[in-house]
């Protein structure tokens, strides 16, 4: 696929689904004569040859009038009804078959709410269905495939629904005006609540009103504080398990040079010389 040709293919897929809400994978509604062509051209197989140009997974669609229209062409067409019989089936509310592009065309309705890509070399069922918004057409040329570019119709359409939404309709002005006056009549029934607070207690008037605003404002707002209040980060103590135990003291007795009035004097025993003890018994 060449530059340009992809860059318009992806501009073509960002329209529709930025303004009619298309999402993967994409739902394709093949007629008979893009079936065909598929065949003819050799572009098999069909659901990579169209992922290709939608860069999307995709799933392909057809009708029982699209079926019964293909049987009808006899057996030049037998490949091709036998092809188109492995596509899923749209349900379409026909009792009796209709022609293929008056089945597509009911099939897509007003504003293509199943969000269809359709595709088909029919020009005439083309150039109709670029009158419906939201409906992208797929068609090929060749052994190539291609996604055509919105419509006049489709842009101006997208561009009015926008300016539309810009301004209110008759439902939402109404939700708004009911709105407005039961506010109104909320702030009456408070301003009448005020007033008879201040007749009966004049000496308190301020005390009040004061409380009646802050009631209706804490019922009507949420709370939000000024400043967001951090917690103090207060001193801690030395962990338990890493702090050194505590030896205990091994003085059993006082010591020896201690002084004062608390100091207890050591005896000295008396030494007795054993000369006397000697000389007394000699004498005796």
């Amino acid at each position: 696929m060449k530059v340009k040709k992809q860059k318009r293919h992806r501009k073509t897929l960002t329209f529709y689904t930025t303004c009619f809400g298309f999402r993967k994978p994409f739902k394709v509604l093949c007629d008979g004569t893009f079936v065909h062509h598929l065949l003819v051209n050799r572009i098999t197989p069909a659901d990579i040859a169209l992922g290709n140009i939608l860069s999307a997974s995709v799933k392909l669609y057809t009708t029982r009038c699209v079926l019964a229209e293909l049987k009808r062409l006899g057996s030049s067409y037998s490949e091709s009804l036998e092809n188109a019989h492995k596509l899923i089936v749209a349900r379409c509310e026909h009792d009796k078959c209709v022609g293929a592009d008056a089945c597509i065309k009911e099939v897509v309705g007003e504003k293509n709410s199943e969000h269809f890509f359709v595709a088909s070399q029919d020009t005439d069922l083309r150039n109709k269905l670029q009158e419906v918004p939201g409906v992208p057409l797929i068609y090929g040329l060749r052994n190539a495939l291609f996604l055509e570019s919105p419509s006049a119709f489709q842009r101006q359409y997208v561009k009015t629904s926008e300016e539309g939404r810009l301004h209110m309709n008759e439902k939402e002005y109404k939700i708004l005006k009911d709105r407005v006056m039961n506010r109104l009549t909320h702030e009456e029934a408070n301003n009448s609540i005020a007033e008879t607070i201040e007749n009966v207690d004049s000496g308190d008037q301020t005390i009040n009103v004061q409380a009646v605003k802050t009631n209706t404002f804490a019922r009507n707002r949420m709370p939000i504080k000024d400043k967001p209040q951090f917690k103090r980060k207060r001193a801690k103590g030395p962990n338990p398990l890493s702090c050194k135990k505590k030896s205990k003291s091994q003085n059993i007795g006082p010591s020896k040079d201690m002084k004062g009035d608390n100091e207890v004097k050591r005896s000295r025993k008396r030494k007795r010389s054993h000369k006397r003890k000697m000389a007394t018994e000699g004498d005796s």
